[in-house]
């Protein structure tokens, strides 16, 4: 899958973790907390760098950092600080568990999350996932979902998506004629079809069955599917087409509408800037900015306040 490599949050030059460590505990010992220092320290720090940080806090001091910060912080900001101590995998593993735990389920956090990841990283999360909660993700998400929104997300998280990069112009051909046979020239929709294009073929193949869908039907792969489906499942193909098409694009209209309208949906802001902040959220603003003509910075200090705000701005950046 090609994301670009385009991090706001990278390695710190003159790193030292016991440093850092003392740092922070001072900031947070005695009365009243440093909130400042905190941001500054781990929002300029990689996650192995935190992890390192962390490593110190146990062996040196002999104190759990997220047990600490979660002492002396509260609400949003500590979710964004807790968020980026956690490693990666596990802080997206805990945001899955999160989405389908107690009543309910936050079908959107699973879109969002597993649909737009490679084979591997989808490995790494199915293995993090049973290690921290001693529980499949296939059989959780079995549990929470239903139909072929449950049939996709099962196909996406076994793995079956070729990876090998390879493009096939006469498959891509079958396979558009496929999905207009499976939808727009049938009454009703095959969703079995789609299900099955949408979890095995690689990007660069969708990408190409897109076009042959264009030029077969008259309209576009989103026109069909918005037409033709409903629900999650058209959430799920939508989220699959757009990340196709560009993943920074997607993740930008992710944040524009957990930022749209009344009230702000904190734990997508949080879990995205968090989440991308070193892989390609640098690319993500600059598409916030020309889909919106807006930056991503003035929009989130808009919608947050306080220390919640300093923790996002940092992050983001403001090059």
């Amino acid at each position: 899958m090609a994301f670009s490599v385009n991090p706001t949050v990278v390695p710190y030059a003159e790193f030292s973790a016991s440093s850092d460590g003392d740092t922070l505990r001072a900031a947070m010992k005695g009365f009243g907390t440093d909130e400042q220092t905190i941001i500054d320290i781990l929002t300029s720090r990689s996650n192995s760098q935190r992890q390192q940080i962390g490593q110190y806090f146990t062996n040196s001091l002999g104190r759990d950092i997220i047990d600490d910060l979660k002492s002396e912080l509260g609400g949003k900001f500590e979710d964004v600080i807790v968020g980026l101590m956690l490693q990666p995998d596990q802080y997206l593993c805990k945001q899955l568990n999160k989405a389908m735990d107690g009543i309910g389920t936050n079908e959107s956090t699973l879109v969002e999350i597993l649909c737009t990841k490679s084979n591997e990283e989808v490995k790494r999360l199915v293995s993090v996932y049973e290690d921290m909660y001693d529980r499949p993700l296939a059989e959780h998400l079995c549990s929470e979902t239903d139909g072929y929104f449950r049939r996709l997300l099962t196909l996406i998280i076994t793995g079956v998506r070729d990876e090998t990069g390879t493009i096939n112009p006469d498959e891509a051909k079958e396979q558009a004629a496929a999905l207009y046979a499976a939808g727009e020239a049938k009454l009703g929709t095959d969703e079995e079809v789609f299900n099955r294009i949408f979890s095995h073929s690689s990007f660069a193949q969708l990408r190409l069955v897109f076009e042959e869908y264009k030029s077969l039907s008259g309209q576009t792969i989103e026109q069909a599917v918005k037409h033709e489906m409903g629900g999650e499942l058209k959430e799920a193909i939508m989220a699959i087409i757009e990340c196709v098409q560009s993943p920074s694009a997607f993740f930008a209209k992710r944040l524009n509408d957990a930022m749209s309208g009344a009230g702000t949906d904190d734990s997508t802001l949080i879990r995205i800037i968090v989440s991308r902040s070193e892989i390609d959220l640098g690319t993500i603003k600059d598409e916030y900015e020309r889909i919106y003509n807006r930056t991503l910075l003035s929009a989130v200090k808009n919608e947050t306040s306080g220390d919640y705000k300093h923790a996002l701005c940092a992050i983001i950046g403001d090059a």
